[in-house]
């Protein structure tokens, strides 16, 4: 079963709750006007992002004309108002705030408002307007004590931030970004450790010589920055990067295939319709000799409608074994739709990695169940 679209979080009783709230701060807000005016005749086809910034824009002209007058009521009701679905709130500064004369208190609303929901994608259009005087203001938030405001200063610079605009000067060059990252390395909430690495591993897919020359610099220095460091060079592990690779102690890819033994890998039943299963199994032998440092994966190249085919990983087992070993395994693999994966009919190639190395391979035909 498919989950229920996020966008359905903002219906007419959660406007209503929210409308009643603003009320009670500001007794000439509107509340059912307020609610008419977003749900619409265009309401039911908006997806999430167009529902947010449907809800932000009408706020706008059922509170105080001034920004100013506005913010007041918002900051009195967002005491009440604490959770993602209030991600419209920092949404309203992002739509009303970027006036030259709005800065300073702009600034002061996404703080506010990042600490109940997050300003990650409203704090981006200031960024792109003026990347030098935020990267400032990004920097002060590494100090600030709630961890979302500190999350933010991390967050917001992400250059691909799922859901968010991309950021092309950092794409370009992601030197302004590091101070911030340097600030956070040893955070001691995990909450703003994820975002980090989630800025190192964007990093990587534009520049991966600069995640790893950070990489080298801050390993060993504190536990929560080793967590960091692992985290943020995920893409490049996966990828079989050798350099990323050596880092953690896993041989070259160019090189396990000596310590190969032997490597297989099948799958049962070989033809499956789309919603079926599969029983994948392999088997491992290494050669004797010294202990090594492993990351098995299982690689599926899913058929795309187009035809051509994309390669996913799946983490079978990462640790040290000795030499010798002897490896099996098997997982049960679904080929069920899900909303972030459609599939398609046809022979998909599936292997077994072996620290970035192909080592083994099978196939399964997937066909249209009647």
């Amino acid at each position: 079963m498919m989950a229920e679209p996020m966008k359905l979080m903002y219906n007419e009783d959660f406007l209503l709750q929210f409308g009643r709230r603003t009320a009670d701060v500001y007794p000439a807000f509107q509340t059912e006007a307020f609610v008419r005016e977003v749900t619409d005749e265009d309401w039911d086809v908006l997806e999430l992002k167009e529902r947010i910034r449907k809800i932000s824009t009408s706020l706008g002209r059922f509170l105080p004309a001034r920004y100013e007058e506005a913010l007041e009521v918002l900051f009195a009701v967002s005491k009440r108002c604490v959770g993602y679905p209030y991600v419209f709130l920092p949404d309203f500064v992002e739509v009303y705030g970027q006036a030259e004369e709005h800065w300073e208190l702009s600034m002061r609303a996404l703080e506010r408002f990042t600490q109940g929901s997050t300003a990650e994608f409203a704090v981006r259009p200031f960024l792109l307007r003026n990347p030098e005087r935020m990267m400032k203001q990004m920097l002060a938030w590494t100090e600030h004590p709630s961890e979302h405001v500190r999350r933010l200063a991390s967050e917001g610079c992400r250059p691909r931030l799922p859901w968010g605009r991309t950021l092309p000067i950092f794409i370009q060059d992601p030197a302004p970004i590091l101070p911030v990252l340097e600030r956070l390395k040893q955070d001691p909430s995990l909450y703003v450790r994820k975002s980090v690495a989630n800025n190192l591993n964007d990093i990587t897919k534009d520049h991966p010589s600069v995640v790893l020359a950070l990489a080298r610099q801050w390993k060993e220095s504190h536990p929560h920055t080793d967590w960091i460091i692992r985290h943020g060079l995920r893409t490049l592990i996966r990828r079989g990067d050798p350099a990323a690779l050596a880092l953690f102690g896993y041989v070259d890819p160019s090189e396990i295939a000596s310590y190969i033994a032997y490597a297989s890998l099948s799958a049962q039943p070989q033809a499956v319709p789309i919603g079926g299963n599969s029983e994948l199994r392999y088997e491992l032998q290494l050669r004797d000799g010294e202990a090594l440092k492993l990351r098995i994966e299982y690689g599926v190249y899913y058929v795309k409608a187009s035809g051509r085919t994309s390669r996913k990983l799946f983490l079978l087992t990462d640790k040290e074994v000795p030499g010798g070993a002897r490896l099996t395994g098997s997982r049960t693999f679904h080929w069920a739709d899900l909303s972030t994966r459609r599939h398609y009919p046809g022979i998909h190639r599936i292997t077994l990695v072996v620290n970035g190395h192909e080592a083994a391979e099978t196939s399964i035909e997937l066909y249209e169940s009647e």
